[in-house]
């Protein structure tokens, strides 16, 4: 009786582990797709007046992509990000960035602070990917 139960756990157990790993492999060659996606748009964005100043990557189940980029608060005043969001309508990782600063810059405004230098902008790249937004140099990482 023991030792049909250790049998059905062992069973169970390898199950278990074939599962984690085919999750592993499909949660990893989607990361990379995505991730080989967001190689694309840097470019883009450094034409938007968006310069990288770090880039790293984190390899596990779930492979990340970390890249931050800075900018000048003139090259982004509403008017142009309203432009900018025109031209990147069709695009949607330049749609989210440029979205996300201007929904950044318009919450900052309704506090009646200064701008602070720089333009910070971070992106995550996963599965599901992030963008932070900094005006001023972060105290908080």
């Amino acid at each position: 009786m023991i030792d049909k139960i250790k049998q059905t756990i062992k069973e169970l157990s390898e199950a278990v582990q074939e599962q984690a790993s085919t999750f592993g492999a499909g949660a990893k060659e989607k990361s990379y797709e995505i991730i080989e996606d967001w190689l694309q748009i840097f470019p883009k964005l450094e034409l938007y007046k968006l310069k990288i100043t770090s880039f790293s990557l984190g390899v596990a189940i779930s492979p990340s992509l970390e890249v931050e980029l800075v900018g000048d608060h003139k090259d982004f005043t509403p008017e142009r990000l309203q432009e900018i969001l025109a031209e990147t309508k069709g695009s949607t990782g330049l749609h989210l960035v440029f979205n996300t600063i201007k929904t950044a810059y318009s919450l900052h405004r309704r506090t009646y602070a200064t701008l602070s230098d720089p333009l910070i902008v971070k992106i995550k790249i996963r599965i599901s990917p992030e963008v932070r937004v900094f005006i001023g140099e972060p105290l908080i990482q």
